[in-house]
């Protein structure tokens, strides 16, 4: 068995695609088929069977990806940092994040990826966005607060933020001035990245107070929201690095949690499969370092 053979057969496997592993591979879909082929002959069992859309594991083919488990990943990373480090860099590595912590977070920490050939792409997404680009091979890196369930996909923590709610100082005495919390924020409208209210969601149930009512407000991109806050309109709940000026000259004001004030981590997240390249090993390397030191 060779490792293209066994590469091979772990994105099938992953994908239930011959095509899909095609092209994440940049193979063509009658040499994945070959590779396929080829190991079936080895074991001298079927590892996949044929269905109208994809193909559907045989238990021979479980066992086998079981065995393997991550090793596969692992040492084409190994590898791939290891000619990293022996050669100079060229090609575009493509990272995508939030826009808010790509502004104040990421960007700043591109240099060495720049200083080292690299050409960058930086992508603005949420969740799921992300997670759709990471695995149709549209970005390398991606940055979330959300950990990824799909097996496709690896990731290690580099950092928290912690949530904390905020207004202008006269919204916020209004609320403030209520007979409960739960009753002033009720009695303002809120903000929010979306209808789910992710941040703010977690701020609430962290303080076990329901908050029924729509936001009236919602936007993607948390300096927006930051930004209408400072006018005066409504109160949200914001990462603490987003708002730290802002309440250091007065613009904004904590009101304070009667409980705790929620943290989230934040991840970068990879395909897998995309650590074989050298260039994205490195960018992968250098920004888990700089992000994790920086806070």
């Amino acid at each position: 068995m060779s490792l293209p053979q066994l590469r091979t057969f772990i994105e099938v496997y992953r994908r239930r695609s011959l095509s899909g592993a095609a092209r994440a591979l940049g193979l063509s879909q009658p040499a994945v088929s070959q590779h396929v082929a080829s190991l079936e002959a080895q074991l001298s069992h079927r590892l996949f069977e044929r269905r109208p859309r994809g193909v559907q594991p045989t238990a021979i083919a479980d066992d086998l990806a079981a065995a393997l488990g991550n090793s596969l990943d692992t040492a084409e990373a190994a590898l791939a940092t290891a000619r990293a480090r022996s050669a100079r860099l060229s090609g575009t590595v493509h990272i995508a994040a939030p826009s808010d912590y790509l502004g104040e977070h990421v960007a700043p920490r591109l240099g060495p990826l720049v200083e080292a050939g690299l050409d960058l792409r930086l992508h603005i997404g949420g969740r799921a966005a992300l997670y759709e680009m990471l695995l149709d091979g549209r970005v390398h890196l991606g940055l979330t607060a959300s950990l990824p369930e799909d097996p496709r996909l690896a990731c290690q923590g580099v950092g928290e933020e912690n949530l904390r709610a905020v207004a202008a100082p006269a919204i916020a005495a209004r609320i403030a001035a209520a007979a409960t919390l739960r009753e002033g924020l009720a009695a303002v409208p809120h903000l929010a990245y979306d209808l789910d209210r992710p941040l703010l969601r977690s701020w609430l149930e962290a303080n076990d107070i329901v908050l029924e009512r729509l936001p009236a407000v919602t936007v993607p991109d948390l300096r927006v929201l930051r930004a209408s806050l400072c006018a005066g309109i409504g109160w949200s709940v914001l990462p603490g690095y987003l708002t730290r000026e802002q309440r250091g000259d007065g613009s904004l004001a904590e009101i304070p949690a009667p409980r705790e004030v929620p943290r989230n981590q934040f991840y970068l997240v990879w395909a897998r499969a995309a650590l074989r390249h050298p260039r994205v090993a490195f960018a992968r390397d250098i920004l888990l370092r700089a992000l994790a030191g920086g806070g």
